[in-house]
């Protein structure tokens, strides 16, 4: 099953966040609705950039590997 590594930027204060996800589409909309409780001051967010990888162990290596 592919996983997704995705970078979101802040319209608010321009500040990125790195995420993993098996949707991003949904993971989205969960940050732009506030319910993300460490991003909800920074709504709304733009998708930046987003990469598949095999699988989630993968993804989560990719997203260590990101500043």
């Amino acid at each position: 099953m592919p996983y997704y590594v995705y970078i979101l930027q802040s319209l608010k204060d321009h500040k990125y966040y790195i995420g993993s996800t098996s949707n991003v589409d949904k993971r989205v909309q969960f940050h732009n609705a506030g319910l993300q409780r460490s991003t909800r001051h920074r709504i709304p967010f733009k998708l930046v950039c987003q990469e598949e990888l095999p699988d989630k162990t993968a993804a989560l290596k990719r997203e260590k590997q990101m500043p």
